[in-house]
């Protein structure tokens, strides 16, 4: 495994980081822990959950199912870099979402208690929230880090201006602020380039894609079509509407001697604003797959025919669209 710090901070974490979204929904929880457990023997410690994964509302389920992983013992705490998201919602009474002191405070107890941990890595904040004024914010977060509940900071699907303003308004208080953004960006979704990844590389913090393969699109998605394993509606709908790029991009990846979920991952492992893309296996399979993209490198031609048959927006902003 392949370790670098996140953002500014002296904290290391795997170039890979696991992503728990599909723990309960789609993975049972005995398999879960068996990919929770396999990640470790990969060397992985970055794992990502929120309080609203789970598919059950206010119920924490996938963080459930982590903390029962973690209460297992064995060191399994202690090698993990762990990290959750506060901002949806968690019951139908006002301040059970967004970003309020009030709310903030509360999910994060309720985080610890599901996690059964007396401490979170990294707190991440899972939208902007322009209803609550950043001193509020970062006063409420300043407060869980002074009681140790909480080590650092981060966002998820901020835009440039936002990452500029929370980074600014941190410094004006002497508090560390961000240290890592999430955000969507794979081939299909390249729009973080524009704003995004020049805030981060700017303000030193780390960022970590979500979704880096659209979803499955780009892990051979017609191949598993061709096998019968069309997968969800909307895939299929994505998938008829991308058919011909799908094609060329699985036709390039078996050319190129590869799996196309490892290209994909590769692709994004390669740019150097990228700190570690969140992988969110539903089998064991899966995660050994994604682990496998470590040790792939993309040539320069290789890199230069993704950009032709995935356009970004042609780099930051204003460049990509200025003179």
């Amino acid at each position: 495994m392949q370790y670098t710090r996140l953002g500014r901070t002296g904290l290391k974490v795997s170039r890979l980081c696991l992503g728990t979204m599909n723990f309960g929904p789609h993975t049972p929880e005995p398999e879960s822990h068996g990919i929770l457990d396999r990640a470790l023997d990969l060397g992985l410690n970055f794992v990502d959950t929120a309080n609203v994964y789970g598919q059950q509302r206010g119920e924490g389920i996938t963080e459930q199912i982590v903390g029962r992983w973690l209460a297992q013992g064995n060191g399994r705490r202690e090698r993990v870099v762990l990290a959750t998201k506060v901002y949806g919602t968690m019951g139908a009474w006002p301040n059970e979402s967004r970003l309020s002191a009030l709310h903030i405070r509360r999910a994060c107890e309720g985080s610890l208690r599901r996690l059964k941990t007396d401490h979170l890595d990294l707190y991440q904040m899972h939208h902007i929230d322009r209803e609550t004024p950043w001193e509020e914010l970062w006063q409420a977060m300043e407060q869980l880090v002074r009681e140790g509940k909480v080590l650092y900071v981060g966002s998820s699907n901020f835009a440039g201006w936002h990452i500029a303003q929370a980074c600014e308004r941190a410094r004006a208080r002497n508090f560390l602020g961000l240290v890592s953004e999430q955000s969507l960006y794979n081939l299909l979704a390249r729009t973080v380039e524009l704003e995004v990844l020049p805030a981060c590389e700017s303000y030193g913090v780390g960022f970590l894609p979500w979704s880096p393969l659209a979803g499955g699109l780009l892990g051979g998605a017609l191949a598993k079509a061709r096998e019968g394993r069309t997968g969800a509606e909307r895939m299929q709908r994505q998938l008829d509407e991308q058919r011909e790029r799908i094609e060329q991009y699985e036709m390039f990846c078996a050319d190129l001697g590869a799996e196309p979920s490892q290209v994909a991952l590769a692709w994004v492992l390669a740019n150097p604003a990228v700190t570690a893309p969140i992988v969110g296996p539903r089998t064991l399979e899966q995660l050994e797959s994604a682990a496998q993209a470590l040790s792939l490198r993309l040539t320069p031609e290789a890199t230069r025919s993704l950009d032709e048959l995935f356009p970004g927006p042609g780099g930051a902003a204003p460049e990509a669209y200025a003179w």
